[in-house]
């Protein structure tokens, strides 16, 4: 996953580029959603093809921003999750996730993107299921 959402990048590019810290502030949670669709850059926590709000489906928190949370950076830009993400145990059929976001808020339906991409395989997430990210498998490049 790599592609910044266009909140991401306009906030970014005022902050550095012209010191305008009211538009952009660190987030103070990264929660991860699953999508059925890939999203793209110019959804919205409302506007990305999440998955239907039942069944025990839920955001998961990825934490406040921490050094603890994400590996070092490398030089070319790359992080990736230290902990496994895990959602709730599907209670009913949740259908196929071929996409993911990550958001600044843990609400369904709410927030903002930040960064958002495709699974590298799409997975039907069935009654019974539990659909996890162990640590390492989140990765964000820039880049």
């Amino acid at each position: 996953m790599a592609a910044l959402s266009d909140y991401a990048e306009s906030g970014i590019l005022n902050l550095l580029l012209r010191g305008n810290t009211n538009t952009f502030a660190a987030p103070s949670n990264v929660s991860i959603a699953l999508c059925s669709g890939v999203p793209i850059d110019s959804n919205t926590g409302a506007t990305i093809p999440e998955l239907k709000n039942g069944s025990s489906y839920a955001r998961v928190s990825l934490g406040s921003p921490s050094d603890g949370d994400w590996d070092v950076f490398t030089t070319g830009g790359a992080t990736a999750n230290t902990s496994t993400a895990t959602f709730p145990t599907a209670t009913g059929n949740w259908g196929i996730v071929s996409g993911v976001a990550i958001v600044n808020n843990a609400t369904h339906g709410a927030g903002q993107v930040l960064f958002h991409g495709k699974l590298t395989t799409a997975r039907t997430v069935l009654n019974g299921d539990t659909f996890k990210f162990n640590a390492g498998d989140i990765d964000i490049t820039l880049g």
